[in-house]
């Protein structure tokens, strides 16, 4: 192992010649793909190899943390100095960096103090931490904080070892899969989780994982992680990296944020085609369906897309910093528009666009540069918002999962109808047998009312939180309507909509409008008519429904899709690439 080990660093130092850490790119380098099977073997078991012993709960990116880690490079720091101004005021920053006096003397002539500022002189290879760093797990929900380590996904072993110095920095158990019977490939662009249990990556941890099979990487994920429900998706053609958070964002543990291209462009179809998968496929933590906020991904300076080689312009890259939220931008006539549904989306956060035009053509911005670490000491509170309501009579209740290691001492409702005005509170109490929901209630309200409410928890520990993390300047809200409105259906009676990506290499939406339920058949055809799978038969809801096909193991060509009802019959054409 000694001389495999030798020979890789050897191998590593002839293939960088001249590159230097700030340098090397989010994607892997032809000289990498050379190294990485030697990479691959030589690994080491170094910390603690096992996974945990009690249940645990992956954190998700808008709880409370206690520090945010970032790799100092000189090529990238003005955008880390305004990372930097941004985060030390929520929270700790750790910067990783191979000559701490050169970072301090930079801070030191942009007015910069070293409050909440802590510095790690250690080598690593690259600004990408978010793809090599730590993960943050909880026993038992909220009790003792753990980092996950996973094997980078790239032949760069000095980042592979940050998050033992992460470990070591904040005193925090490392429980690191690279045992021979838990070796996992992975990296942290690709993970998006909710709180709760759910995860969401695209397929590249399977096809960087082929020597495992998916139900034992989703066993990993679960022994390691508490992942019970992994969601995984189609790589886009154009997105080299294939890391969901390119183009995909969990704000909370129902929403998503999901970059939209012009209809046609670049990976617009098959990002498109992979949020119905999910939306038709999978609920919410509360058993209902996801939302979904919708924001531009903007064309380059040139007025390129990715298909057409320009930069992979995005600002679901954004991260979260307790109550900040640091986003890339790029252009003001695209960045107004972003900047503006995210402040809507997420009221009372400090929203901070940084300039991310160096970075973003080595595909990658503010996400992939930072990680997190949590609180030792969370108190969490989880609430699916109240929907619009016609009920002007009776209160309205609102239930809330609020849970300490000391256990929660009391749980106030705080609710407004005028926002520049006092709230008013209301106790809440334990409910459902006292397995840690909590329930108050939120007098009602007369029609054009809007409500606007937070939670606050203090546990016997004396610990103290809200949420939303941004109350009271940030809230949810409800509107009071009083009345119904009824829409007519207009829909065309078995009407097959265009399917999507379309050409198609993957799984492809095809959308079903019906006015009225019908039975039929909806299948795929040579262009000589000879069947070649069926998608689905029996019988079409009333509405509009997404089906879906995989053809990525079918044959290039041209296909029709064909929708066989009582009704009639309806065909289009399927490109397969």
């Amino acid at each position: 192992m000694r001389a495999n080990l030798l020979f890789f660093f050897l191998t590593f130092l002839i293939f960088s010649g001249n590159l230097s850490a700030q340098d090397l790119p989010n994607y892997m380098t032809p000289e990498e793909q050379l190294m990485m099977p030697l990479y691959m073997q030589s690994h080491s078991e170094k910390s603690i190899t096992h996974p945990p012993t009690s249940p645990v709960r992956a954190m998700a990116e808008w709880e409370e943390i206690s520090g945010l880690c970032i790799r100092w490079t000189s090529s990238q720091q003005t955008i880390l100095r305004q990372i930097v101004v941004a985060a030390k005021i929520e929270t700790i920053v750790y910067i990783v960096c191979s000559d701490s006096n050169s970072v301090r003397s930079y801070l030191t002539s942009n007015g910069i103090n070293f409050t909440n500022i802590r510095f790690l002189q250690k080598p690593s290879d690259s600004i990408w931490i978010r793809d090599y760093g730590q993960w943050n797990v909880y026993k038992n929900d909220v009790d003792s904080l753990y980092l996950i380590d996973w094997i980078y996904n790239r032949p760069r072993p000095n980042d592979d070892a940050v998050p033992s110095q992460i470990a070591a920095a904040t005193g925090l158990p490392l429980y690191e899969m690279v045992s021979s019977a838990n070796d996992l490939t992975h990296t942290g662009g690709n993970y998006m989780v909710d709180g709760w249990g759910t995860a969401f990556s695209s397929n590249l941890i399977l096809d960087e994982n082929t020597d495992k099979t998916e139900s034992e990487i989703n066993t990993m994920m679960q022994n390691w992680m508490g992942i019970d429900r992994y969601i995984k998706m189609e790589t886009l053609p154009y997105d080299e990296i294939h890391h969901i958070d390119m183009h995909l964002k969990l704000l909370d543990e129902e929403t998503l944020l999901v970059g939209e291209y012009a209809q046609g462009i670049a990976d617009g179809p098959q990002i498109e085609a992979n949020l119905q998968y999910v939306l038709s496929n999978y609920n919410s933590v509360f058993g209902t369906p996801y939302k979904v906020v919708r924001i531009p991904m903007p064309p380059d300076g040139n007025g390129d897309y990715p298909d057409n080689f320009g930069d992979y312009r995005t600002y679901t890259n954004c991260t979260f910093i307790n109550k900040t939220l640091i986003v890339p931008t790029y252009a003001q006539q695209y960045d107004t528009t972003a900047l503006r549904i995210l402040r809507e989306a997420l009221p009372g956060y400090s929203v901070v666009g940084i300039n991310c035009n160096n970075i973003i053509n080595q595909l990658g911005a503010l996400h992939c540069i930072t990680k997190e670490v949590g609180t030792s000491d969370p108190l969490l509170i989880t609430h699916q918002p109240l929907p619009n309501t016609t009920n002007t009579t009776t209160p309205y209740q609102v239930d809330a999962w609020i849970k300490h290691k000391s256990g929660i001492q009391t749980a106030t409702l705080y609710y407004t109808i005028d926002t520049t005005q006092a709230y008013q509170s209301t106790s809440m109490s334990l409910t459902n047998g006292g397995t840690d929901t909590w329930t108050g209630y939120i007098p009602a309200q007369p029609a054009g009312t809007e409500v606007f409410y937070y939670i606050h928890a203090q546990s016997n520990s004396g610990k103290q939180q809200v949420r939303p993390i941004t109350a009271p300047d940030g809230w949810w809200k409800f509107d009071v309507t009083g009345f119904t409105t009824i829409i007519e259906d207009e829909l065309t009676t078995g009407n097959m909509l265009n399917a999507y990506p379309n050409p198609s290499h993957g799984i492809t939406c095809i959308p079903v409008n019906a006015n009225k339920i019908l039975k039929g058949k909806l299948f795929l055809t040579d262009i000589s008519g000879r069947e070649i799978t069926t998608i689905y038969a029996g019988n079409f809801s009333k509405g509009e429904k997404n089906y879906f096909i995989n053809t990525a193991t079918i044959n290039a060509g041209t296909y029709l899709l064909v929708l066989q009802t009582d009704e009639g019959n309806s065909v289009q054409k399927l490109m397969v690439k």
